[in-house]
């Protein structure tokens, strides 16, 4: 019964809404035309035109970066047929004459004559054979005196020579046979005074003799060995009847097998100090090693094989490693190497250093234990090239100069463990033939064992040259030395050891060349410019401004 109320209901309700929906349409009005006396007008509503873009939609698709197609492009080609005629009147080219005209004779000798303050006297003699670079033979003349303020401040030099070379087919000759004396005095003076040390101060001499030979394998195109002898004698002497004799005989070979060199460096070096006691001192090297070389890297590997003997006996064995990779090809290359050695310490090496040596040296050998060294070289051009190093050495016995306590304008030998570290650069500009330049730089710091201080060594030195042509005629150049201060060790009254400070100092020198004519020229050189009287080694100050000028002659 329920259900179908509901029904009734529902049926009533759809009846009624459709009836209300008829009754509100209205009827269709009719169209005339006639006036009906109303006003009618079309109103046209306007607003500003605003576009709108519809949002962007992201393509999602990357290029192909590994396409290697490349895009050939149509080429249309137009041929044209052209008869080709031939000139047969074309007339033979002529050589153009070389200029006959030389600025400068080509000369092979020279001599050289100078005067200057300080009562300098300079004179030089080169004689050669001639500019057949297959055989040379000649002689050569070298003397240079000159006497400071000082009471005895004389120094005097003097070499002599001949000397030959032979090109043959196979090999090369070289010889060479001089003579070479340098004298001095001791003219040590007191510190802040002009008064010497010694009241009659003693002269020195030193005197050699040497010959040396040398017979050297050509280069050859398809040659795998290479080798090389080499004989190096002398004889020395000073004015205390001190003598040195030494031979060393020397070679080396190498072998090229595929990539590989294997060679072998070998000496036997005899020397035989005679002073108040005769001291042998011999050392036999051999120096075996493997190289290879690749198109980015060279490496070496070897060992050094060091036995002296004679009044000591040692023997050292220190490996031989380097190696240089380019990193820039001609421009930069880096390069280090680790290895060790024995330096043998002589009279002669040691007073070409500090001529005012005591007599009766001690003579040890310096050993470098350890070297250890890395840097970087290169070019940058053909006239720009440049080397920076850092190094480390742990030596036994360096060699060092000390005042002696009796005589202390004399300088006696003591040797020290050290261990140094440093750094080395150089720098070379060549901008043209009329233009060059070389720097060189070394820092060094000292770490002895039992003395206070590396004695009279700098821990910073600089050098620098340059040479200026500024036309045919002139030329100038200039040279720069600065050298730290150094330590020297004095003993006082009372034999109590003190430590002095020996100043840094720069030495400045100039000097410019004029040729007058086509084989007479005009030099002027100036030496010390700022006049700095310093001391290089303790009591020994150099002289001040000095000027030495004068004519050569070449032949």
């Amino acid at each position: 019964m329920r259900l179908k109320n509901i029904q009734y209901k529902l049926t009533l309700s759809i009846l009624l809404v459709s009836a209300a929906s008829f009754a509100q349409e209205k009827p269709e009005e009719k169209k005339t035309d006639k006036p009906t006396g109303a006003l009618t007008e079309e109103i046209v509503v306007e607003r500003p035109y605003k576009p709108v873009l519809a949002d962007a939609a992201k393509i999602r698709r990357s290029p192909d970066l590994n396409s290697t197609k490349a895009m050939k492009s149509k080429l249309k080609y137009s041929v044209l047929d052209k008869k080709l005629e031939l000139n047969s009147d074309i007339r033979q080219l002529q050589a153009q004459p070389l200029s006959l005209q030389i600025d400068r004779p080509l000369t092979h000798s020279y001599a050289k004559l100078g005067f200057g303050n300080f009562s300098t006297g300079l004179a030089e003699l080169y004689l050669n054979t001639g500019p057949d670079e297959a055989l040379q033979a000649g002689a050569f003349f070298k003397h240079f005196n000159q006497e400071g303020n000082l009471s005895k401040q004389q120094f005097s030099r003097q070499e002599i020579g001949i000397f030959g070379k032979s090109v043959l087919d196979k090999i090369t000759l070289n010889g060479e046979l001089g003579f070479d004396r340098n004298s001095t005095y001791f003219y040590g003076t007191m510190r802040d005074s002009i008064r010497p040390i010694n009241a009659n101060p003693e002269k020195q001499r030193y005197g050699t003799v040497s010959l040396r030979g040398e017979l050297i394998k050509n280069y050859g195109e398809n040659e795998t060995s290479d080798y090389a002898l080499k004989a190096d004698g002398y004889l020395l002497s000073d004015k205390f009847n001190a003598k040195e004799t030494s031979l060393a005989l020397s070679g080396f070979y190498n072998k090229v097998w595929k990539q590989f060199n294997i060679g072998l460096n070998t000496s036997a070096d005899f020397t035989q100090t005679k002073d108040s006691v005769s001291i042998g001192n011999h050392i036999f090297r051999a120096n075996p090693y493997i190289k290879l070389q690749g198109p980015t890297y060279k490496l070496s590997i070897g060992v050094n094989l060091v036995q002296e003997f004679g009044d000591a006996s040692r023997f050292n064995l220190f490996p031989a490693v380097t190696a240089e990779v380019p990193i820039v090809p001609e421009f930069a290359t880096v390069f280090g190497g680790f290895t060790g050695n024995v330096n043998k310490s002589t009279i002669r090496e040691l007073s070409n250093l500090n001529p005012y040596l005591n007599s009766n040296l001690a003579i040890s050998n310096a050993v470098e234990k350890t070297y250890a060294y890395g840097g970087i070289k290169g070019n940058a051009g053909a006239g720009f090239g440049y080397k920076a190093m850092l190094f480390y050495k742990k030596l036994e016995s360096m060699p060092l100069f000390r005042n002696d306590i009796t005589r202390p304008e004399r300088f006696n030998v003591i040797y020290d463990d050290a261990k140094v570290t440093g750094l080395e650069g150089e720098i070379s500009v060549k901008i043209s033939e009329q233009l060059s330049w070389l720097g060189r730089l070394n820092i060094n710091n000292y770490n002895m064992d039992t003395q206070e201080e590396a004695w009279f060594q700098p821990d910073f030195r600089l050098f620098s040259n340059a040479r200026f042509t500024i036309n045919k005629k002139i030329t100038i150049d200039g040279e720069i030395v600065v050298n730290d201060k150094t330590s020297a060790l004095i003993y006082s009254g009372s034999q109590t050891p003190e430590i002095v400070k020996l100043k840094s100092y720069v030495d400045f020198s100039a000097g410019a060349e004029y040729l007058y004519k086509k084989k007479v020229g005009i030099f002027l050189r100036v030496n010390n410019i700022f006049g700095n009287k310093y001391e290089r080694y303790l009591y020994y100050p150099k002289v001040g401004l000095n000027v030495i000028g004068g004519l050569n002659y070449s032949f």
